[in-house]
């Protein structure tokens, strides 16, 4: 009777952690804030982001995401960002380099190709806070560099 029941119960403990995703995918949204700087001039800087990731095994993940970004100094327009990401998930913070197009932030500005790095953590339920650096490079004209912190949900 022991050699059957172990087995049986094995299985059936195996089959719970298969059924339970240990990994799913995953949507979000968020509202950020921070700073963009290029040389002399320095602005503040606030908007909102939503995003998708997909799992890639245990620890991997890529993502694309969307935003809308105002810097909040005058002559300034809200500027879209079209993003993907990639990285590692380790234990419920999100490390990850990130990359896109970002349209221009003013009339006589250009848009630009950004490259950067980011940490997701996550926070309770959920809540996850971010914090993200992004370099804009711009033809033809001065390079811009955000830096960012955001509280967002997961859905």
């Amino acid at each position: 009777m022991r050699t059957i029941a172990l087995p049986l119960l094995a299985a059936a403990a195996l089959s719970g952690v298969a059924a339970s995703p240990a990994l799913a995918n995953e949507t979000r949204a968020e509202a950020r804030a921070g700073v963009q700087w290029l040389p002399g001039q320095t602005e503040a800087t606030a908007g909102v982001a939503a995003g998708y990731d997909f799992d890639l095994g245990p620890m991997a993940f890529s993502g694309v995401e969307v935003s809308a970004d105002k810097a909040l100094g005058s002559g300034y327009k809200t500027s879209f960002g079209f993003h993907g990401r990639a990285g590692v998930n380790l234990a419920g913070t999100k490390l990850y380099g990130v990359g896109g197009y970002t349209t221009e932030p003013c009339d006589n500005c250009r848009g630009g190709w950004d490259l950067g790095a980011g940490a997701q953590m996550a926070l309770m339920g959920p809540l996850y806070g971010k914090v993200e650096y992004k370099h804009q490079f711009v033809d033809q004209s001065r390079d811009r560099d955000t830096l960012l912190a955001g509280v967002g949900i997961r859905f």
